[in-house]
C-alpha cells in the first residue's frame, strides 16, 4: 500500500531507501539541501560518482548514486528541478523531478524516498508561493506514478524543513484531501 505524508524536518535525516537531492544540471555541490547532502554523504566520493555521470542533465531528469556517508539512505537520487527565474512556467518539468525520482527508486528496487521541497527556494524564481507549487507538484507526480504503476508499493515523506515551509505545503496537502 502506497502512502504520501508531509514531515517537518529535513529529508536527509530521514530513515528512508533514498534521499533526494535537488540537484543542478551539472550535478555540482550547491547550496541549500543540495550543499548538506553532498557534506552528509562526503563531498570527494559524491563529487566524484556525480563526475561519472553523463551532464548536463535535462530539468526534469532523476538519477542514482550510491549514499556514501549518508548512512540513513541506501541511494541518493539526484533530481533536476527547474529554475523558474529562467523557466517561469515549467510545472511539467517540476512534476517529471518528482514522477522521474519516483521511477528510478523502483527501478533499483527500492520502496521508501524523501523529497524536499524542489525548486521551492533559490530556482523558485518569482512564483508566488513556489512552496505550494512544489507540493502540488509533488502529489500529481505521486498520483500519476501509482496510475502509470498501479503494482508499486512506495512510501513518499514530501519533507519541509521550515514551520512556514509546512504551513504552506500543509495547505496543498489539505487540498488534496491528504
Amino acid at each position: 500500500m502506497s502512502t504520501i505524508e508531509l514531515i517537518n524536518g529535513s529529508c536527509a535525516d530521514q530513515e528512508v531507501d533514498a534521499v533526494v537531492n535537488a540537484a543542478n544540471c551539472d550535478l555540482w555541490a550547491g547550496g541549500g539541501i543540495c550543499g548538506v547532502i553532498f557534506r552528509k554523504a562526503g563531498l570527494a566520493a559524491l563529487t566524484d560518482a556525480c563526475s561519472k555521470i553523463k551532464t548536463p542533465l535535462n530539468d526534469g531528469d532523476a538519477v542514482i548514486t550510491p549514499s556514501f556517508g549518508l548512512k540513513n539512505a541506501k541511494a541518493i537520487i539526484h533530481a533536476v528541478g527547474p529554475n523558474f527565474a529562467v523557466t517561469p512556467e515549467a510545472f511539467d518539468e517540476l512534476l517529471a523531478a518528482y514522477y522521474n525520482s519516483l521511477v528510478v527508486l523502483t527501478d533499483n528496487g527500492y520502496k521508501s524516498i524523501s523529497f524536499p521541497l524542489i525548486s521551492s527556494g533559490i530556482f523558485g524564481g518569482s512564483l508566488e508561493n513556489p512552496v505550494a507549487v512544489s507540493a502540488k507538484q509533488c502529489i500529481l507526480a505521486y498520483r500519476k506514478f501509482l496510475e502509470d504503476h498501479p503494482d508499486a508499493d512506495v512510501t513518499v515523506k514530501l519533507c519541509a524543513f521550515t514551520a512556514a515551509e509546512m504551513a504552506e505545503a500543509s495547505a496543498v496537502f489539505a487540498e488534496f484531501d491528504i
